[in-house]
């Protein structure tokens, strides 16, 4: 199975600190072909290599020159919501720079966990944590926070280094702000976000918001759906996009997505699921029928066994005793949505 993170060494020297280094932390090792051994996998052209591994792993460490990593990554560069942590590491093992993908990506953590275990000074360059401020695309990451707009996060991060309280809208508390917080502090009403120089929502519903308010969207939703047989993806997916549109629910928020165990080879809800980037999970008859909902199904009962598929599934994952969004029908399909507790 491959590891998440990959190590790239090109002398005798980087290959040995490359070897050390796989015993302290999990990753996958590639090494210039003259220095290779056992423990490595051997290559001829590193340009080669990065171009087929950089979007395979979640983070790679260059032992070798600032300025080989910049070449070998410029062409593969998207953006910083996208991009894998990139680490330099010279091969001294005196300094780890984290070169790309700071805080989304985790490559000042990386940086810092590479110095923890073989003594190298991270170079950290991010300017809030050279302020001592927090970052608002770290605390999102930390709190399991969907950001909405990318280029908004410099906003919020200008503000909190010249000093400014940054203004957020949060009322289920996912940030956990305190009335003694320095950096941020609350507001009851989002409206308030747009006359200030700028500000954060965080909340799972679709609004309006200023130019410079920042939408993070907390993963607190579960999306039920049941179908019937051979039912196409586009026609789950359609009435999932239209209950979530005229209920102002946001996508980004929605957690996991769950039917009956009868379904679990039914290809719509699987593609569907694949395509929302949702995990699929999957409950019998009995368990669906441990969930008391308001309104059950003849009709579901009859077929399935059970007086609820949709509205029990969400209910289930969400841990909830209450739905939030009562089953939506369409010709073949439900779909229902509860938060969790």
């Amino acid at each position: 199975m491959r590891n998440k993170i990959a190590i790239y060494a090109l002398t005798a020297e980087g290959a040995g600190l490359a070897s050390i280094l796989i015993s302290k932390i999990n990753a996958d090792l590639f090494v210039l072909e003259r220095y290779s051994s056992e423990l490595s996998t051997s290559f001829t052209s590193l340009a080669d290599l990065v171009s087929d591994k950089f979007s395979a792993y979640e983070a790679h460490i260059f032992i070798a020159a600032s300025g080989i990593a910049v070449r070998m990554i410029a062409p593969h560069l998207k953006n910083k919501a996208a991009d894998p942590a990139v680490v330099v590491l010279d091969q001294k093992g005196q300094f780890a720079v984290s070169l790309v993908s700071g805080h989304l990506g985790g490559a000042n953590e990386l940086a810092r966990l590479i110095g923890d275990e073989i003594g190298a000074v991270p170079v950290i360059t991010t300017a809030t944590d050279c302020a001592g401020v927090p970052a608002i695309d770290l605390l999102a990451r930390e709190n399991n926070l969907v950001i909405g707009d990318i280029c908004l996060i410099k906003h919020i991060n200008a503000a909190l280094l010249d000093g400014d309280q940054v203004a957020v809208y949060d009322p289920d508390g996912f940030l956990n702000i305190s009335e003694n917080d320095i950096n941020f502090y609350l507001v009851d009403d989002v409206e308030m976000l747009g006359d200030l120089r700028c500000g954060v929502c965080v909340d799972w519903r679709i609004r309006n918001l200023a130019e410079t308010v920042l939408p993070l969207y907390p993963r607190c939703l579960a999306l039920g759906v049941g179908c019937r047989r051979g039912v196409p993806v586009g026609e789950i997916l359609g009435l999932i996009r239209s209950t979530l549109d005229s209920n102002g629910v946001a996508v980004q928020s929605i957690s996991c997505m769950g039917t009956i165990d009868a379904k679990s080879d039914e290809q719509g809800l699987i593609d569907a699921a694949e395509i929302l980037g949702l995990e699929l999970n999957f409950f019998s008859a009995a368990e669906l029928d441990e969930i008391k909902v308001a309104a059950p199904s003849g009709m579901v009962m009859k077929h399935m066994g059970v007086g609820s598929v949709c509205e029990a599934a969400a209910m289930k994952m969400a841990n909830a005793t209450e739905i939030l969004v009562p089953k939506t029908k369409s010709a073949r399909v439900t779909a229902a949505l509860a938060k969790d507790a």
